[in-house]
């Protein structure tokens, strides 16, 4: 079943499209909420008039790329941060991938292959880049041998406990309850 968040259907496509966008909300996807962070590619493709590329966005004056993030509406509650970081992962796709964020994950030959992968691009630590391999699994078709298992708890099958796990309202409403119990229980500890 299709990634089904409360945002455009635009943006939604956006994110099966153009697998740099995909990327980018999965980057921006911490402290807002998920329907902010996966249609910030979306609005930032508007702002820069043209379609998302890597070596494009790497290229650009940080300057100017803070700018376009931080233009009300801003993309994430810490525009600059996030600006930075988007380009730096912009930088490592021209560097090590051509350019190309699908090439993060095709021909991979494991899961534990691509969760490495995942895991060098800047702002992934294990459980970021444990959704987004369980993300790319589940809603994606992207699907190497062991691929359930690098994405630890996430890839589990009926799991509802991240943007992975979200296929209509009821997912959405269970992988919202799971999150707030999870920081609920750290502040308690």
């Amino acid at each position: 079943m299709p990634l089904a968040l409360p945002i455009e259907p635009e943006a939604t496509q956006l994110l099966y499209d153009n697998p740099l966008a995909l990327l980018i909300g999965m980057i921006l996807d911490q402290q807002i909420p998920m329907e902010k962070a996966f249609s910030s590619p979306y609005v930032l493709r508007q702002r820069l008039g043209r379609d998302l590329d890597a070596h494009e966005i790497a290229a650009y004056d940080p300057a100017e790329f803070e700018e376009i993030f931080a233009r009300p509406p801003a993309l994430h509650r810490f525009p600059r941060a996030n600006a930075k970081r988007v380009q730096e992962a912009c930088q490592v796709l021209v560097d090590r991938y051509g350019g190309d964020a699908a090439a993060l994950w095709t021909g991979v030959d494991s899961g534990a292959e691509l969760l490495r992968r995942v895991s060098e691009l800047p702002g992934f630590g294990k459980q970021k880049a444990q959704i987004f391999v369980a993300l790319l699994g589940k809603q994606f078709g992207v699907r190497p041998k062991g691929w359930r298992e690098a994405a630890g708890v996430y890839g589990e099958e009926g799991a509802l406990r991240s943007v992975a796990d979200i296929t209509d309202a009821e997912s959405l409403a269970k992988v919202r309850e799971y999150k707030q119990a999870m920081k609920a229980a750290a502040r308690s500890s």
